[in-house]
């Protein structure tokens, strides 16, 4: 009974065999020719979307990749892309591969016969096909692909992933990243927000210029002196933008960028940004401590204590801060930290009389005080007083943009090792929503 059921399976699998005679071995190789029926032809056709003129004309497959031949009609016509101009037949052609999406595990290559025609000016010009991306030998659908995973990847480990080079694949996201801010559309935009970030360690510095209200950076520039605002205002012209509309900027108080304001953006009104100007108080309450912990060992180690707020204390820190308390040590440090504190309370202000008012009681306090770190904050508050004002009435700041920092340092993590101008097509391309959509239908509108 045994050898019964091993000869009906043999005879079962001899039959399987027979039945798949549509794939045929070439001699002496690995290779395979799937035989032209018409129900393969439907299978792949469907697949990739091909449609009239454009036809498959034979598969091959072997055990690393799958190449797809495709050819279109004899006497097809053709015109230069407009339905109402004159059609042409090929004046002659020229193969072309692409990649395409993996077989399975198996790469995938499309290898097309491409027309070419001979206008009435004597001008030859190519027809690609409709699956065509914007870089040279990938399909749209490829290229998509590819782009999305450098949303999330290094692009050193895409490219190893998908057996692609470095270069490859830096054009191919230049070309999108160029293409979609070429397409920013900046008019109607009256605010924006600027600060600077680190490239690299030392003094290699970019300046990021971000929409407020859309939270997408609009522009990168290198450097952050006041050159970088004149080149903001060049982008913003090149892409329908007018700088006579720009109404507010928030920044902080670098002397350049101060200065690059009030040059080449006549109309716009500067908010100091008020987490920067607290970075500063901030830096006056620690020096303090710093003085202070020479008499007062007891103060070691209690640094975020005095530069937090209240609620974001751990609970060791506030057990720290009781016991500081109780002692009624008279610290100069909780002077500095209350006059830190007030300040940010002065921002709860109901309106522009009385936020005026409160900054002016601030500053008088702390402009006499004994504390010299503190006495410089408050001449440095004074020297930048209207653009603080600016705030209540803007009520603008750059948190989107310190917000938009961890996008940016993973900008750079994508784009370790390739220098700076690749740094700035990721940073484009995580943090600048821009539209790919109109670039390849596969890539959504805000990216």
């Amino acid at each position: 009974m045994f050898k019964n059921l091993l000869k009906h399976r043999h005879e079962s699998k001899k039959q399987v065999l027979l039945k798949t005679e549509w794939v045929t071995p070439l001699k002496h190789t690995h290779n395979f020719i799937l035989k032209k029926t018409s129900k393969m032809q439907n299978i792949f056709t469907q697949a990739l979307g091909i449609n009239s003129p454009w036809f498959i004309k034979n598969v091959e497959f072997n055990n690393k990749q799958l190449n797809i031949h495709i050819d279109f009609k004899k006497g097809s016509k053709w015109t230069n892309g407009d339905k109402h101009t004159k059609a042409y037949s090929a004046y002659d052609t020229k193969m072309k591969t692409y990649r395409h999406m993996n077989f399975f595990e198996h790469e995938c290559y499309l290898h097309v016969r491409v027309p070419r025609i001979k206008n009435d000016d004597g001008k030859v010009r190519i027809i690609l096909p409709p699956f065509a991306g914007e870089l040279n030998g990938f399909t749209l659908l490829f290229g998509a692909f590819v782009i999305k995973f450098c949303k999330h990847m290094p692009v050193h480990n895409v490219c190893q992933l998908m057996n692609l080079s470095d270069y490859k694949v830096w054009k191919l996201l230049d070309i999108y990243v160029d293409e979609a801010r070429l397409n920013q559309d900046l008019s109607g935009i009256d605010t924006f927000g600027l600060d600077e970030t680190s490239v690299a360690k030392g003094h290699d510095y970019i300046t990021l210029f971000v929409d407020l209200y859309k939270k997408a950076v609009v522009h990168i520039s290198d450097g952050k002196s006041a050159k970088t605002v004149h080149d903001f205002v060049a982008t913003l012209e090149q892409q329908n933008g007018n700088k006579e509309q720009v109404k507010a900027i928030s920044c902080d108080m670098s002397p350049a960028f101060i200065k690059g304001v009030c040059k080449a953006l006549p109309n716009a009104r500067i908010t100091f940004d008020k987490f920067h100007i607290l970075k500063i108080i901030n830096a006056g309450v620690d020096k303090v401590r710093k003085a202070e912990v020479k008499d007062n060992p007891i103060l070691k180690g209690t640094r975020y204590l005095f530069l937090k707020n209240a609620q974001n204390l751990t609970k060791k820190q506030q057990d720290k801060k009781a016991e500081l308390v109780l002692e009624n040590y008279n610290l100069k440090s909780f002077e500095a930290m209350r006059m830190r504190e007030t300040f940010q309370q002065i921002y709860q202000a109901p309106d522009m009389q009385t936020f005026r008012h409160l900054l002016q009681k601030w500053y008088h306090w702390v402009s006499q005080c004994s504390l010299l770190p503190m006495v410089k904050t408050a001449n440095m508050v004074k020297r930048h007083w209207q653009g603080i004002l600016e705030w209540k009435l803007s009520s603008i700041n750059n948190g989107i943009l310190e917000g938009l920092n961890s996008v940016i340092q993973a900008a750079k993590r994508k784009a370790r090792g390739y220098g700076k101008k690749h740094f700035k097509t990721m940073a484009y391309l995580l943090s600048g929503k821009l539209d790919l959509h109109r670039i390849n239908g596969f890539l959504p509108t805000c990216f």
